[in-house]
């Protein structure tokens, strides 16, 4: 176990996971239907949003959806958006499996995306887009998905939105890392810091992205990395002991902890507590599936870490 580091002297930043909205639970699908239908209301998500923020959160962290892009445009209108940084996660994979069975699989799923492409008058992707299914560039293919997300978060969100983050979903990371695709890493990376964003990645496997960043000679102070952090070692690979080895190797704070709460198996004080003994901790992400979660959890983080814009 790490000695406990001072967190008076770290800054932290706070941001509100989609998982709940999105009824995902990673324990159990029955706690996640518990959680009711009024979470089915993207004007009660905002509002949930709403509450976290007034009580220390900073930012929402999530996956691009149709449900959470509701959720922006609601806190656009509530002019709440201008007050919170966005932390994205492309692509929302569930969704797409769900969209390529409905579409006869991948190409019907690919046509269905380059359609809505067309549509979205987004000229980059689209042509970055038919270059890369005419010649199988990896790198065009990633401009022009990055591109279209990009364009369907501010379509939502506005002009006035603070677009931190565009972060590779997990499936899609660690699938990447399975088949060693230097290149789509390297590719997103570029793109996406030539843009104005950090390049982001979403992993259930960070000893091994780090050290695969590390032989590719990407920067690590140049991304942002969501990573799996609990007492428990829950979603931790391979095991919780290297996880934190590693983290405490970084040159500097770069990692989102994620899945603090190990699913609601732990409370928010254990979770802190255990936070409490990390270094390099640089933002943490809670979801909220009620009110007196948006109220009280996010105070108490507040109460004991200091928060920070990444």
């Amino acid at each position: 176990m790490f000695v406990d580091v001072e967190m008076s002297k770290m800054e932290i930043t706070f941001l509100v996971g989609d998982n709940p909205f999105l009824g995902i639970s990673h324990l159990t699908q029955e706690k996640a239907r518990s959680r009711g239908n009024v979470l089915d209301d993207p004007k009660h998500c905002a509002h949930l949003i709403e509450l976290s923020v007034a009580n220390g959160a900073n930012g929402f962290m999530f996956s691009v959806s149709k449900k959470t892009l509701s959720i922006l445009e609601e806190l656009r209108r509530q002019a709440i958006i201008e007050e919170i940084d966005l932390y994205a996660i492309v692509p929302y994979a569930f969704e797409y499996v769900r969209l390529a069975t409905q579409m006869g699989g991948f190409f019907g799923l690919a046509q269905k995306v380059l359609k809505e492409m067309t549509f979205s008058r987004n000229l980059t992707a689209v042509l970055q887009g038919f270059k890369g299914a005419l010649t199988t560039d990896v790198s065009s293919l990633v401009k022009a998905y990055v591109s279209y997300e990009v364009s369907r978060i501010k379509a939502s969100a506005g002009k006035k939105a603070n677009l931190k983050s565009i972060l590779l979903h997990q499936v899609v990371t660690d699938l990447a890392l399975a088949f060693d695709l230097k290149q789509l890493f390297r590719s997103y990376a570029d793109f996406v810091s030539g843009i104005g964003m950090k390049p982001g990645f979403n992993t259930g496997n960070f000893p091994y992205l780090v050290r695969k960043l590390k032989e590719w000679s990407l920067n690590l102070r140049e991304v942002v990395i969501a990573a799996p952090f609990n007492n428990v070692g829950f979603q931790m690979n391979p095991s919780k002991e290297e996880c934190e080895k590693t983290l405490a190797d970084f040159p500097e704070p770069a990692v989102i902890a994620i899945s603090i709460l190990a699913a609601g198996y732990l409370s928010p004080v254990e979770a802190i507590e255990y936070l409490r003994t990390l270094s390099n901790i640089r933002g943490v992400v809670v979801g909220v599936s009620k009110e007196k979660h948006a109220n009280e959890t996010f105070r108490l983080l507040k109460e004991k870490l200091v928060t920070r814009t990444l």
